[in-house]
């Protein structure tokens, strides 16, 4: 007959062993799930080094050379958003809308919007389907279309011929199609369209005014804006929410484009108001790079983001 108290031993020794291992399996979980959370952690961090976004025309010699390479070096140099400025015939920087969209989300990068210069109101729905297919949010246009750009080789200046009225008729039309399609029509401007023209009228001025913003609005170039001598924030204030894109280059003391954060302008002060501007993205963008290569200025004006605030 078993005796009693060697039973309960035995019992009691069970108890400690099933115990121990059960304490040992859930340690054993419990690492396993801070492995994971830490693996989560580590993904999280990678995807943070990647913000803010280029305009791609700031690369377009390379683009030309290798448009793949190019776009992955520019993830790697931290930018998550991208605009483009390369369609032609169809494509985007030779592939088709489709293929260029799979790529961009190959290597992390994404369409947010696209510069569709030679946009005519014959050839707009086309576009606009192309610009769709690529999964662009934003078709721009970054001057004034179906040749009213006018530029002065003597004396470097940029204007338009035509009316802004007929201008604007031209935005109504496309914003209206664009709304139609599921995208957004902005308008890009230089420094022309912030100074009055010979009937004295202010250009965008009257564009903000004779819009609806439920199918035009704007791309803000900071850099132009400052060099008409006119104010962004008083803009902001005046035009408040019209405003959906930023162009964000930096102006040197000659007055000439500068990577951000070696110029003179006040991307601090102008940042405070991005919610008054209605701004979604911003984008670097250099037309020209003196000092630098364009892909060693995108590498600077990136740095200089993250120091001035932007994210």
């Amino acid at each position: 007959m078993n005796n009693p108290i060697n039973l309960n031993a035995r019992q009691f020794m069970l108890t400690l062993i099933l115990t121990a291992l059960f304490l040992v399996s859930c340690g054993e979980k419990k690492k396993d799930h801070q492995t994971d959370e830490a693996v989560a952690a580590d993904t999280l961090k990678t995807t943070n080094t990647q913000f803010g976004g280029l305009a791609l025309y700031t690369v377009r010699d390379a683009m030309g050379e290798n448009s793949k390479e190019t776009l992955k070096t520019v993830a790697e140099d931290g930018y998550l958003n991208i605009e483009a400025a390369g369609y032609n015939e169809g494509t985007f920087y030779g592939m088709s809308p489709a293929d260029f969209a799979s790529y961009l989300k190959e290597v992390n990068l994404k369409p947010v919007s696209t510069h569709q210069g030679s946009v005519t109101l014959d050839n707009a729905d086309q576009m606009i389907a192309d610009v769709k297919a690529a999964n662009f949010t934003y078709f721009v246009v970054p001057v004034p279309p179906m040749g009213m750009f006018t530029f002065d080789t003597e004396t470097q200046t940029m204007g338009m011929s035509g009316t802004v009225e007929e201008l604007t008729s031209i935005l109504n039309t496309l914003g209206e199609k664009c709304e139609a399609a599921g995208l957004q029509l902005l308008y890009h401007n230089h420094d022309f369209e912030y100074k009055p023209n010979a009937d004295g009228i202010i250009p965008i001025e009257y564009m903000l005014e004779n819009t609806d913003p439920k199918f035009v609005n704007f791309q803000m170039d900071l850099f132009w804006v400052t060099k008409a001598g006119a104010d962004p924030v008083a803009y902001f204030e005046k035009y408040p929410g019209r405003f959906k894109l930023w162009h964000v280059k930096d102006m040197d003391a000659e007055g000439r484009f500068a990577p951000v954060g070696e110029g003179n302008i006040d991307f601090a002060r102008i940042l405070a108001e991005k919610e008054e501007s209605g701004m979604q993205y911003y984008f670097v963008e250099q037309d020209m790079t003196f000092n630098h290569t364009p892909l060693e200025a995108i590498k600077i004006s990136h740095k200089a983001l993250e120091e001035i605030g932007f994210n």
